[in-house]
């Protein structure tokens, strides 16, 4: 019964992207802005922009993390539906799981899916591909992990959309370190197991701690 509750709130969250359907493209939009605009910034030497891929793909999935963060929590706020988590059968660290699941799959996956189209206009070596993949399906829901905590600290705040920026950037940098040390490391003919294991290692804390500190600060903010 619970997993049948959490699946029609995820759902919920699902269709109500849709329906708004320039949040569910808007990651989609900030990759290939991004892969239009650095070449022309930097030129179209095909070994530069090979050499900076795996950043501005990266780049681009942040930018794509943080577009739907001001909206994760605020809304059930202002109109009293998250009060109700409290209220109900269900595990709010549950529910908190869940919603963060959701914005991993508006703003994360479509970046993972589009990835290997980005490579290749890129110029990233073949034989590099796949670390990109696998370090954007590690590093992607961390994206939305530390930025639901971020969400959930700034939601009593009146600009959170810049405290929101404030605090995700710091945190998200060893990220981006390790994702594109990688997939730098497989491009130049050395072994990315190095940074994909600390990558995993970052991915594993912040599924231990962060849904329970997102819980926290909420609780915090309705009280």
């Amino acid at each position: 019964m619970n997993l049948r509750a959490l699946a029609a709130l995820l759902m919920r969250d699902l269709r109500l992207a849709v329906r708004h359907g320039g949040e569910s493209l808007m990651p989609l939009f900030f990759l290939f802005a991004v892969l239009i605009l650095v070449p022309l910034g930097v030129g179209p030497g095909p070994n530069l922009l090979a050499a900076i891929a795996p950043g501005m793909i990266w780049v681009a999935a942040l930018l794509a993390s943080l577009l739907a963060l001001e909206n994760l929590f605020r809304p059930d706020h202002e109109d009293g539906s998250l009060e109700q988590w409290w209220l109900g059968h269900l595990p709010v660290t549950g529910l908190v799981m869940t919603r963060l699941f959701s914005h991993w799959l508006i703003t994360g996956l479509p970046v993972i899916l589009f990835a290997p189209l980005a490579a290749q206009m890129l110029y990233l070596p073949n034989q590099a591909l796949g670390v990109l993949v696998l370090s954007l399906l590690i590093g992607t829901p961390i994206l939305s992990l530390v930025g639901g905590l971020a969400a959930a600290l700034t939601l009593g705040t009146n600009r959170g959309s810049v405290l929101l920026s404030i605090l995700v950037f710091p945190l998200v940098v060893p990220v981006l370190i390790f994702a594109t040390g990688a997939v730098s490391a497989v491009a130049d003919g050395f072994s990315p197991r190095a940074h994909l294991g600390l990558l995993a290692a970052l991915l594993v804390l912040a599924l231990t701690l962060v849904p329970l500190a997102v819980t926290a600060a909420l609780r915090l903010n309705i009280e």
